[in-house]
């Protein structure tokens, strides 16, 4: 991997690179998350035979301090360098991303035409209303951070190992892609699998419709009945994992 670890990862947020076929899939976590929310799609397309790359997003998987000074460009640039890593060993690349990473799916998927499918997991492209105001505030009266925003599961004695609290900088700047993101979503051609839970407490579900309403390639959709926003460690968690490395084989030929 391309990003050192450092020596206080949260244990399960290693990154992780699997050296398999000449399919490639990039798996890219939330914000605030880290690998081990996504480990279960990962491990699933490498046992399909998939080349996988799932990068530790900078800031994340150790301690809030250090997310605080990182932004989404941070986050945006190792999420490329990884599909470059991977597109340069692979004849073909498919990207999966939850929430944040979702939001990182679309961004690729608008820059890079070529990639052979996006799935987007609970994916974040639009500002939720009222959150800017509450956020900026905070900001201005020095406050660094607020209450958690992770670990948003259904299912009883499942915990998602992501910061106990926001950071409210790097909100922000996420705040700020969501407004450049909604101008690129009409960009996105490649065949695209929009993954949505219908009761989430972090990203409304209308961010998965609005996806699909402004892509412009084929979209497919499956919806978490019975899961909240980390999908992919929740009771759906198993019903995703097939979905998409289905629709990973699928556009791979």
């Amino acid at each position: 991997m391309s990003n050192a670890q450092p020596g206080h990862l949260i244990p399960g947020a290693e990154p992780w690179s699997h050296e398999g076929g000449p399919a490639g899939a990039l798996v890219l976590h939330g914000f605030t998350g880290n690998p081990g929310s996504m480990r279960g799609i990962a491990e699933a397309l490498a046992a399909a035979g998939f080349s996988v790359e799932m990068p530790l997003l900078p800031g994340h998987g150790t301690t809030i301090e250090d997310m605080i000074p990182t932004g989404f460009a941070d986050w945006l640039a190792e999420a490329e360098a990884a599909y470059q890593r991977l597109a340069a060993r692979c004849e073909q690349v498919v990207i999966v991303g939850l929430s944040m990473g979702g939001a990182l799916t679309a961004w690729l998927g608008a820059d890079h035409p070529e990639v052979a499918g996006l799935v987007a997991i609970n994916a974040i492209v639009s500002e939720p209303e009222g959150m800017r105001a509450f956020v900026e505030e905070l900001a201005a009266t020095g406050v660094d951070r607020f209450g958690g925003i992770g670990s948003d599961i259904k299912k009883e004695g499942v915990e998602e190992s992501a910061y106990p609290e926001t950071p409210v900088a790097p909100l922000l700047s996420m705040l700020d892609m969501a407004a450049e993101l909604d101008r690129r979503l009409d960009r996105i051609g490649s065949p695209l699998l929009i993954v949505t839970s219908r009761e989430d407490h972090v990203v409304p579900p209308v961010n998965s419709d609005i996806l699909a309403e402004r892509a412009t390639g084929p979209v497919e959709r499956v919806y978490a009945e019975d899961s909240y926003h980390v999908v992919t460690m929740d009771n759906d968690k198993d019903l995703v994992e097939q979905a998409t490395v289905d629709f990973a084989r699928r556009v791979t030929g």
